[in-house]
């Protein structure tokens, strides 16, 4: 069973990183919920403005800072997710607390990198 990650800050913009973690995402089996501030496309993956809930979900790759992600706390947590990854520059102490209180793993890193040892 594929395992589904929502990309929190995706963009359109090939440079971005949100970008290329979704392409790498996808390359490496995972399903992708793209959201993002402005609708848009990476591949076959529709970035969109709402919160869209999967039926499960693996994990949750931020790529908003800390005062973005303030409007999407009941969103992430009521995800449920294995997992929240806070890329470099999204680290916030507030949202950590309040998903170990719910048994929700916190990580920090990369997600490219991570994807590229085979680590998320």
């Amino acid at each position: 069973m594929r395992k589904t990650v929502v990309v929190l800050g995706a963009s359109p913009d090939e440079t971005r990183y949100s970008h290329k973690a979704v392409r790498k995402l996808k390359q490496n089996g995972f399903d992708v919920v793209a959201i993002g501030a402005r609708e848009g496309q990476i591949e076959d993956v529709p970035i969109q403005t709402e919160k869209v809930v999967p039926a499960s979900v693996y994990a949750v790759t931020l790529y908003l800072n800390p005062a973005l992600q303030k409007q999407y706390y009941d969103y992430i947590l009521g995800l449920n997710p294995a997992f929240i990854f806070y890329n470099y520059g999204t680290e916030n102490d507030e949202l950590k607390n309040l998903a170990q209180a719910k048994g929700i793993e916190n990580r920090e890193g990369c997600t490219l990198i991570e994807l590229s040892l085979g680590r998320f």
